[in-house]
C-alpha cells in the first residue's frame, strides 16, 4: 500500500467556525477543495502532500488521509472490514500505535469499544502476517488510526498528525485563560491585518495573539516548532521529504523592518510569560511589551489594527468591575486610537454592549465551547467612512 505517494481522499479537520481561514489557507498551498463544511475541507491529496499540510496550516487540527470506506451496521462488521486491510504494510509490527474515532452507531454506546475493536482488528492481522503484535494505547505520539463511523457508514483514515495542530508548540507556558493558536490565527484573517501596519494587543495575557501576528508577518510557519507527527510512524515514510518541506519553510521567512507590534498587559506576571512564549517562538525581537493599564497602550500614531480578548464573565448576571472595564475599552479605541479597525473578542453580548460604539461587522467563533464574537470598529478619523456592512 503505497500511501506516500498515492492521492486520495484527505479531511483536513479544524475548530468549529474556522473553516473559512482553513479554506483560505489549503488553497494559498495550491491544493483544491473538493468539499467544504463547518469543522474542515476534503481535498485529494498523498501522504507526502500530508507532510506539507502539517507544517504549514495555522487553522487545522488533524490531517486526515483515507485507506477504507465500507458499511458495518455492528462492532463485528467492523472489525471483519478492518481486518481485510494490509495493516502489515502500513504499521510495523514492532512499533506502537493508537486508535481515536468519532462514532454514531446505536449498536455503539461508547466510543472506546468501538477503538477495542479498530485497534484488534489490526493487532489481529498483523500477527497473522508477520507472528508479532505491535503495541498499542492512548498516546498520540506515533501512529494513529481514526475511525469516523456515522450510522452504517465508516470511514477509516490514518491521522497523520497525531497531536493536534491546534497547539502550535511554543506556548510552554500558557498562562491564565489563554486562546488556543489556531483560534487565534483565526482571529487574525478575519481582521484581515496587511501584516505590515502596527498592530496592537492591549490585555494580551500569555502573548498569544500577539506572536501569532508576528509569525504571520515573517511567515514563520506552525511546522519550525514540532518535530514529531503521526506520519513519521507509518511504514513508507521518508525522512527527506520531511527535511526538505522544513528547509522550505525557512527559506520562506520574512524579515521585515518596520514592523510594530505592541502587547500590553497590566500584570507583570503575564507580560514575563508573553515574553517567554515569544522567545520559544522566535519573534521576541518583534514584539513590544509593556507592562501598564490597556488605556496606556503605545498607539502609533498612522492605521493599523488593535485587538482584545478581554475577560468575558459569565454570561448572566451584573459585573459592574467588568462593565466599567468593556465601557473604558470603548472609549479608549474611540478617543486614542483613530485610524485605527478595532477588535473585541468576547463571549459575553451583555457586556458587549457597554462598550459604546456601532460595529461594521460581527464575526462568529467559538472559544471551546462558548459561542462568541469578534465585533469589528471602524475608528474612523473626523466623518464617518461608509461601509457597506454598518449596523
Amino acid at each position: 500500500m503505497q500511501v506516500f505517494n498515492t492521492p486520495q481522499k484527505v479531511i483536513i479537520t479544524c475548530n468549529k467556525r474556522l473553516s473559512p481561514y482553513l479554506q483560505q489557507e489549503v488553497k494559498a498551498l495550491g491544493f483544491s477543495i473538493k468539499r467544504a463544511f463547518s469543522t474542515g475541507v476534503e481535498i485529494s491529496a498523498s501522504m507526502n502532500d500530508c507532510i506539507t499540510l502539517n507544517l504549514n496550516l495555522y487553522c487545522a487540527s488533524q490531517v486526515l488521509y483515507s485507506i477504507s470506506s465500507f458499511i458495518a451496521a455492528d462492532a463485528a462488521q467492523l472489525y471483519s472490514e478492518i481486518k481485510k486491510i494490509a495493516w502489515e504494510d502500513l504499521i510495523d509490527f514492532n512499533g506502537y500505535f493508537s486508535v481515536t474515532s468519532t462514532v454514531n452507531n446505536e449498536t455503539i454506546t461508547t466510543p472506546l469499544f468501538a477503538n477495542l475493536k479498530v485497534k484488534d482488528a489490526i493487532v489481529d492481522r498483523i500477527k497473522e502476517k508477520k507472528g508479532v503484535r505491535p503495541n498499542s494505547g492512548a498516546e498520540l505520539n506515533k501512529a494513529v488510526v481514526h475511525l469516523f463511523w456515522q450510522e452504517s457508514k465508516a470511514d477509516l483514515y490514518l491521522d497523520t498528525s497525531g497531536e493536534t495542530l491546534a497547539k502550535h508548540g511554543y506556548r510552554k507556558h500558557p498562562g491564565k485563560a489563554p486562546m488556543l493558536e489556531a483560534l487565534a490565527s483565526g482571529v487574525l484573517f478575519a481582521t484581515e491585518w496587511d501584516k505590515k501596519s502596527p498592530f496592537i494587543n492591549p490585555m494580551c495575557g500569555s502573548g498569544t495573539l500577539a506572536i501569532e501576528a508576528a509569525l504571520h508577518a515573517t511567515n514563520r510557519k506552525p511546522g519550525l516548532f514540532r518535530m514529531n507527527y503521526a506520519f513519521m510512524h507509518f511504514l513508507g515514510y521518508d525522512e527527506q521529504v520531511f527535511f526538505a518541506a522544513r528547509r522550505a519553510l525557512k527559506e520562506k521567512i520574512i524579515k521585515p523592518t518596520d514592523l510594530k507590534i505592541i502587547a500590553s498587559d497590566i500584570s507583570q506576571e503575564a507580560v514575563e510569560i508573553a515574553k517567554a512564549n515569544a522567545k520559544t517562538a522566535g519573534v521576541d525581537q518583534l514584539i513590544t511589551f509593556e507592562v501598564c493599564d490597556f488605556a496606556q497602550t503605545t498607539v502609533p500614531s498612522s492605521s493599523g489594527v488593535i485587538v482584545f480578548n478581554p475577560e468575558y464573565g459569565e454570561r448572566l448576571g451584573v459585573h459592574t468591575k467588568l462593565e466599567q472595564t468593556y465601557k473604558r475599552m470603548g472609549d479608549f479605541m474611540k478617543q486614542s486610537c483613530k485610524g485605527y479597525n478595532g477588535f473585541i473578542f468576547t463571549g459575553n453580548p451583555d457586556l458587549a454592549k457597554k462598550i459604546g460604539l456601532h460595529t461594521y461587522k460581527r464575526v462568529e467563533f467559538y472559544n471551546g465551547k462558548l459561542d462568541c464574537r469578534l465585533l469589528a470598529y471602524e475608528l474612523y478619523d473626523g466623518s464617518r467612512r461608509p461601509h457597506p456592512e454598518h449596523d
